[in-house]
């Protein structure tokens, strides 16, 4: 016992890379409220250094001798933006990635905890689905080129493990938001550019116009919540294998049903109204938190309606800096 006591006492410096966006903020957050005296969190932005630079990669690695890293950094863009680039976020993620992972095991970082997404699994799969169907099949071909960067990450983390025992491993997060989100009409997730849309229907007394029929599902992760649970995987996960890090299977909503928490949270008099027009997109992308509730089975999510209550507050609060 007394070795794992010691072992938890060292001094850990943990680089945040893309320190700056959603989580990284939301990382901040969490660190404060469950501070370890042994923990420095260094928050890297790209004004630090270009991760896409190996030299530069390089220097930011000797500057800083992280022990442990979160690497949450990656070209990211809306759906329209990667059909139009898939080459670039392939090429541009797989550099990231590279740099992130080779600089940490030539420094002997102690872990090293990625940051995928939903979009590595399959297009045609079962649900719900789970950490063991990311290689089973093509992601979906409108953002192949970032998905497919990402995937790579599972398959460094083995090899590196298995070439030179290296503990690096990755989570999967589901929908998050949050504060300090992209807002952007064109470019933000759903919940964002919902938020967005209804600051301006708010503005001009108009009702929020929802694009699509308002029924498919999906599982939202308040950021807070989710940096929680990074600092989990930080601290305790060993295994190399990615884990899911998403609300309950019972926690899914529907868009409509999002869209009228932002309505009430904004108290837009006009409401919703619902675009069936427009196109619905995949109707859901259920996935299993199985494995983390075998590791965390009392974690409590915040409510899905407070924590959209206080990401309008911020962007209320906010607007001005809001990305957007």
């Amino acid at each position: 016992m007394n070795s794992t006591r010691v072992m938890g006492s060292e001094k850990k410096i943990i680089l945040v890379t893309g320190g700056s966006g959603l989580v990284g903020q939301a990382i901040k957050q969490a660190k404060q409220q469950d501070p370890r005296e042994n923990e420095t969190f260094i928050f890297l932005s790209s004004k630090d250094g270009d991760l896409k630079d190996p030299a530069a990669t390089q220097r930011i690695f000797e500057r800083y001798k992280p022990t442990h890293v979160i690497h949450l950094a990656a070209m990211v863009g809306g759906l329209f933006n990667n059909m139009k680039h898939n080459l670039d976020f392939l090429r541009n993620n797989i550099l990231i990635n590279d740099n992130v992972l080779h600089n940490s095991y030539k420094l002997g970082v102690k872990k090293v905890v990625s940051c995928l997404s939903t979009c590595v699994f399959p297009d045609q799969t079962s649900y719900p689905i789970d950490e063991t169907m990311i290689h089973n099949g093509p992601p979906h071909p409108s953002n192949f080129g970032y998905s497919y960067a990402k995937r790579l990450i599972d398959v460094q983390n083995h090899a590196y493990h298995q070439q030179h025992g290296c503990h690096f491993t990755a989570v999967i997060p589901t929908n998050v938001f949050g504060a300090y989100d992209n807002f952007n009409l064109e470019d933000g997730h759903v919940i964002p550019g919902l938020i967005h849309k209804a600051y301006i229907a708010k503005k001009e007394g108009k009702p929020l116009v929802v694009y699509g029929s308002g029924k498919p599902l999906r599982q939202f992760i308040y950021s807070i919540d989710l940096a929680k649970l990074f600092l989990f995987v930080l601290r305790e996960y060993d295994e190399i294998d990615p884990i899911i890090l998403s609300v309950d299977e019972s926690s899914e909503v529907s868009i409509g049903e999002v869209a009228q928490m932002i309505a009430d949270a904004f108290q837009l008099e006009h409401g919703i109204v619902l675009d069936s027009t427009k196109a619905d997109g995949q109707f859901k992308k259920t996935a299993s938190n199985k494995k983390l509730r075998g590791y965390l089975p009392d974690f409590q999510f915040m409510p899905l309606k407070e924590a959209i209550e206080r990401t309008v507050q911020w962007f209320n609060l906010n607007y001005n800096i809001a990305r957007k």
